[in-house]
């Protein structure tokens, strides 16, 4: 086996690691419930071109990630939540993959591109998106293989129309998953970051090949949207408009919001801020053109980001893939150098890893007192998290002390396996809702009042998912629609008691039971919670007229 297929298959198997072990440890939030309600309605309704969420039409994503974790869910069932988030998973562990090839291919060096795409299978975010069924490590992993499709197409001889074929179908793929996202927030600034430092060269030769991938890219992303338009206009339009608004007008947050963005990094947020520091680092890297075009690359992708007004951390997703690459060059020199470096550029690593170090010494302690409560449900899962975590945290103590940094890397990268692997199942029994009560207990007020049920102002994905299937909403575009039902039960948020008694003033309506789907008590989200109400026309109502 060549060495490059060793360090990918050792690349491979810790992103499996990171990646997939305890993938249904933590509960569903609201972006996986939307999704995993879409997908569960193609399966259960065949809505497999016009997608929808509680059987409403849903066109503000497009459907290929929906597509992969609707078969994931036909294979292995609706109940997992392993099944549910393999999909997300897998496009983790080829995003993974991919950024060790690009910078393999860039800069031909092995243990480089290892260092790059360990530093991205173990930062935080893409460490979460991986973990989570949202559609941002699709649309940015499809991404990433058209990248490195195109740098082949600049840096090849032959196959041309092949190579470029290929890349326009994975951004092709990509638009299927997020639409334009990922060709603004990666794909534009890759070209901003190669053109600034590659130059383009060959492109006259190439433009054939380039005018291919262009019509492939548009044809296969695009014919989704026009099918949907063309077949189903009017929903369209409505949806294109209220997410053209929120753009514009939802979460929107100052310029330099992101300019903290190496914070998501996580593990590796320190080097990952001096990496950026150009003048410092542009004559110690191994390879200085490469080092400028991740560096570039990097900036491109946050500038981009910050010119638009809606912000969120979690689109800070594709600045982690360049900068795990613009990182790699620093803990790559770290790994030539430490010995000799001046203490002042030591006291930085030492402060890093030494704060890694700390935490694993003193996580026994602090993890028994925090946990003492509920200790005895999660005592194995206490004594293996404290086993590794001290034990790692001697040993990154050890080598730092003998300046020994690369023992130092990769046992920071044990660090965070250790927790995916004996801390996440902790988090199911902290902080247990003990007055949590599913949707799902509402089938006997079902049963026992022969009624349907129906959700008053708006439906939380949450709920929906639970309970298993679409709740009517009677507000429709702020006109509220009335059953015709003698009886019915009805979902209502606990602050909108005093409409609902308004609106039904001629019905009896009783408070029947509460739903609280709230799955921690530290944190109450009023969204969760409902009140189940007993709704019925009085017997004068019921009578005909004559």
């Amino acid at each position: 086996m060549k060495l490059e297929n060793k360090y990918l298959v050792l690349l491979v198997l810790v992103a499996i690691a990171v990646f997939f072990v305890n993938l249904d440890a933590i509960y569903i939030n609201i972006m996986e419930a939307r999704n995993f309600i879409t997908a569960r309605e193609m399966l259960n309704d065949n809505h497999w071109i016009f997608t929808t969420m509680n059987a409403e039409p849903r066109y503000e994503k497009p459907p290929l990630p929906t597509w992969l974790t609707a078969i994931s869910m036909a294979i292995f069932g609706m109940e997992g939540l392993f099944g549910l988030r393999l999909p997300s998973a897998t496009m983790g562990l080829i995003l993974v993959i991919f950024i060790y090839k690009l910078l393999l291919k860039i800069t031909k060096n092995i243990e480089l591109s290892f260092l790059a795409g360990l530093i991205a299978a173990t930062s935080f975010y893409i460490v979460y998106s991986s973990r989570d069924g949202q559609w941002d490590i699709y649309t940015h992993s499809f991404m990433m293989i058209a990248i490195f499709f195109l740098y082949k197409l600049y840096n090849t001889t032959k196959n041309w129309y092949l190579i470029a074929t290929l890349s326009g179908l994975f951004i092709g793929c990509s638009i299927l998953s997020k639409g334009p996202v990922s060709i603004y927030a990666l794909f534009l600034p890759f070209l901003i970051a190669y053109g600034f430092t590659y130059k383009f060269k060959g492109t006259k030769k190439r433009w054939k090949a380039l005018v291919l991938l262009v019509a492939i890219a548009l044809i296969s992303g695009g014919w989704w949207n026009l099918y949907v338009y063309l077949f189903d206009t009017n929903a369209v339009a409505e949806i294109t408009s209220q997410e053209t608004g929120r753009w514009l007008n939802y979460n929107v947050r100052p310029f330099y919001y992101y300019w903290s963005f190496f914070i998501q990094s996580g593990l590796w947020t320190i080097p990952s801020f001096v990496a950026l520091l150009y003048p410092y680092l542009k004559d110690r890297v191994s390879n200085k053109k490469a080092y400028k075009f991740t560096l570039f690359w990097t900036l491109a992708s946050v500038f981009l980001l910050s010119v638009i007004p809606e912000k969120k951390s979690r689109y800070l997703l594709p600045v982690l893939i360049p900068m795990a690459m613009n990182t790699s060059f620093y803990i790559e020199y770290l790994f030539n150098h430490f010995r000799s470096i001046k203490i002042k550029e030591a006291a930085v690593v030492y402060f890093h890893f030494g704060i890694f170090a700390l935490v694993g010494c003193i996580f026994p302690i602090a993890a028994y007192f925090y946990f003492e409560p509920m200790l005895q449900d999660i005592l194995h899962w206490y004594i293996l998290s404290s086993i590794f975590l001290f034990s790692i945290g001697v040993l990154m103590f050890r080598f730092l002390t003998l300046k020994k940094i690369k023992p130092v890397f990769y046992l920071s990268i044990c660090f965070l396996i250790s927790i995916v692997w004996f801390g996440l199942p902790m988090a199911d029994k902290i902080n247990i809702n003990r007055e949590y009560n599913s949707i799902s207990t509402i089938e006997h007020h079902l049963k026992k009042y022969d009624a349907q049920v129906y959700e008053f102002n708006t439906f939380t994905p949450e709920i929906i998912w639970e309970y298993g299937k679409p709740i009517r909403v009677l507000n429709q575009g702020g006109k509220i629609e009335t059953p015709t039902d003698n009886k019915f039960l009805l979902l209502a948020e606990a602050r909108l008691s005093d409409s609902l008694q308004q609106f039904f003033s001629n019905y009896k309506t009783k408070k029947i039971d509460s739903i609280d789907m709230n799955p921690v008590s530290t944190k109450h989200k009023r969204r969760l919670y409902r009140e189940l109400y007993l709704v019925e026309k009085t017997e004068l109502d019921i009578i005909p007229s004559q």
